[in-house]
């Protein structure tokens, strides 16, 4: 039990922290054109909305699915602005009542668009309202209760529902089937997230060496929201040596105080690996048995830390338990704390 929680401090997590919000706003696309990576959504997401236009109606429900950090609200906000409607953003264990929903609902304006982010976590009872607005645009609503309950029905103006899920399989089939398109963000690969820090720093002004470009690239988890946090971290860095241009070095020193190496692993994910080299000759090890000895829990073990790990081939999942790969191995031996 010799490690401790570390994951609300993490650098290289793809959940915003909430100071994060004003700047990401900032960043953001404005339009398709400034839209990079994910070329299959945005094609998709531009025929629907020029289809909107050209009918002079609400498009289609959306649902937007995979892992946080993606770009799925700023293309929300995209959408919203290409149709030129208003948009209206919550978060889907925000609506905790019928009444709550039911109220964001009739308040919306023909053509406008819904942005329910981590819809997965709606509960059901509130979900099942939505299926009559989704469809028929109403809502069907129960007054009284018992031999004098009476159902009431309250038309809504056409509106567009976009929902955004990290974990799709939790929906349920009735509300997933509403869904006229289900669309899925893949990790960024490191010309695509070049390009996308090339433009921040631009935004933010700052003077940024291409080799100091592709490093951060590199070792942003193929997440645009990592890109963007270790950007402005390396320019504070920069800031307080005085320096006006960053160059490669400068990168490599503040990644170095920030622990993360060029596969853009920090530390939590090094020591993951190396408990399971040391302390079980690199595996298989039962999970709830590495939970214990990490003294983290296993919905963290398993939905923060394990993804990039198994993507990137460090970590092996096998019937038996959890192992380490050759690869990692040599990234231990490399990457000596």
């Amino acid at each position: 039990m010799i490690y401790e929680n570390e994951e609300s401090g993490r650098v290289v997590t793809n959940e915003p922290h909430m100071e994060e919000f004003k700047h990401e706003v900032l960043l953001r696309p404005t339009d398709f054109s400034e839209y990079v990576g994910q070329k299959k959504v945005v094609q998709n997401v531009d025929v629907m909305v020029e289809s909107a236009k050209l009918r002079n109606a609400a498009m289609d429900h959306a649902l937007l699915s995979g892992p946080p950090g993606l770009g799925k609200t700023s293309l929300a906000m995209i959408i919203a602005k290409s149709i030129g409607s208003e948009l209206h953003v919550i978060s889907g264990p925000a609506i905790e009542k019928k009444g709550d929903l039911a109220a964001i609902l009739t308040n919306l304006g023909p053509r406008d668009v819904l942005f329910i982010d981590e819809i997965h976590r709606m509960n059901i009872a509130v979900e099942e309202i939505l299926y009559s607005a989704m469809e028929d645009y109403r809502l069907d609503i129960v007054i009284g209760q018992g031999p004098s309950a009476r159902t009431m029905q309250i038309q809504v103006a056409p509106f567009t529902l976009i929902g955004a899920t990290t974990r799709s399989g939790l929906l349920s089939n009735p509300l997933r089937d509403r869904f006229m398109a289900h669309l899925h963000f893949d990790f960024y690969n490191h010309a695509e997230l070049a390009e996308i820090v090339g433009n921040n720093a631009h935004k933010l002004n700052i003077d940024l060496d291409k080799s100091a470009l592709t490093m951060i690239s590199a070792c942003a988890r193929g997440t645009p929201r990592i890109a963007n946090r270790i950007l402005r971290r390396v320019r504070d860095f920069s800031l307080v040596k005085g320096e006006t241009k960053i160059s490669k070095e400068s990168v490599e020193r503040s990644l170095s105080l920030m622990e993360i190496d060029s596969f853009g692993l920090d530390r939590m994910d090094r020591k993951i690996l190396r408990v399971i080299e040391e302390y079980y000759k690199g595996g298989p090890v039962g999970i709830e048995t590495l939970c214990a000895t990490l003294a983290e829990d296993r919905t963290t073990i398993e939905d923060v830390y394990e993804p990039y790990l198994l993507k990137e081939g460090f970590l092996l999942r096998t019937p038996r338990g959890r192992e380490i790969s050759q690869k990692s191995r040599e990234h231990i031996l490399k990457n000596k704390d």
